[in-house]
């Protein structure tokens, strides 16, 4: 069967087979660094090449269609290899450390950090996919950070939870602080962020409109954006109030470059957080260990940071 197919449909048959093996395309999209749109995605061009259905999706989950079970063992079997091999080029690979992140906790939280880490361990080969999926090799990456709930497995740390609350560049929070909290917003053009998508609750502005008991007209209008640094290119450029979490933005924070137009009590603090999840059944792996550690160590301060921003922006009101 695999040899029907290009090198370029490899990662459409990891999609699939970690669809089926997880049962969900969410569950396959936390092990490969993506979105789970991503993954239906790659598993619709595999079904548009062969031109057959190979899964169905509806409010149950995914189920296989007659189409795939002939070829499903072969391809369990294939992939099955394919982390035997990996498990065995691990041992050959204790310099090396893949870690995938979503762009945005990449450029603005991890990157700025990381010259830390990196001076510790100055023979560390440190590999990060800015678009949040690791280069596709046999082994898969060694830590995988995702914005949603966190597993409650021993492999997945929860590394700190977001308040989100409407952030403003200072000249608009002047033209704000203008008007009676009531109509604050009432003509200021609203930027509306689709990030989180893993926070159970409703985050969003007619959300927190109401949330406020606060109105206004067309709350639902406004431009949208995926991720948070096209957000803050529009804040910062004075286009808009958005709608945003701080615990990427501690730097922009700190800087003076953005301000707060409502008290902090009117945030939503997420359910959700950013989490890690390491690979399972390696072999001792001191780098990960140690970058385990002090990732952690640094979400700590991230979330002391955010405790003592909350109390700061309470007490200038």
């Amino acid at each position: 069967m695999i040899g029907m197919f290009a090198p370029s449909h490899l990662k459409s048959l990891q999609a699939l087979e970690l669809s089926v093996r997880t049962g969900s395309f969410a569950a396959a999209a936390e092990i490969l660094g993506i979105t789970p749109a991503a993954v239906g995605q790659r598993v619709k061009v595999l079904e548009d090449y062969l031109q057959v259905p190979l899964l169905t999706r509806g409010r149950a989950g995914i189920s296989v269609t007659p189409e795939l079970e002939t070829a499903l063992p072969h391809l369990e079997a294939g992939f099955a290899a394919l982390e035997a091999a990996s498990r065995a080029l691990d041992l050959q690979r204790a310099q090396e450390l893949r870690i995938a992140a979503p762009a945005d906790f990449a450029e603005l939280w991890l990157k700025p950090r990381l010259a830390d880490f990196r001076a510790m361990h100055p023979n560390l080969r440190i590999e990060i996919n800015d678009e949040g999926h690791a280069p596709l090799r046999a082994a898969r990456v060694d830590c995988a950070i995702g914005f949603g709930v966190a597993s409650e497995h021993a492999n997945c740390d929860l590394l700190f939870r977001d308040l989100v609350l409407p952030i403003a560049s200072p000249v608009n929070f002047k033209r704000t602080m203008a008007v009676e909290a009531a109509g604050r917003l009432e003509g200021f053009p609203l930027l509306h962020l689709d990030y989180y998508q893993g926070e159970p609750g409703v985050i969003s502005w007619p959300a927190w409109f109401a949330a406020n008991a606060l109105n206004r007209s067309g709350p639902e209008r406004g431009m949208r954006f995926r991720r948070i640094s096209g957000i803050l290119d529009a804040i910062l450029a004075d286009a808009g109030i958005a709608l945003c979490g701080v615990a990427l933005l501690s730097q922009v924070i700190e800087a003076g470059l953005v301000a707060f137009p409502f008290p902090v009590e009117t945030a939503f603090a997420t359910q959700a957080g950013y989490h890690a999840t390491y690979r399972e059944g390696l072999a001792a792996n001191r780098a990960l260990d140690s970058f385990r550690s002090w990732l952690a160590k640094e979400a700590r301060k991230t979330s002391d940071w955010i405790s003592a921003f909350t109390q700061r922006v309470a007490a200038t009101r």
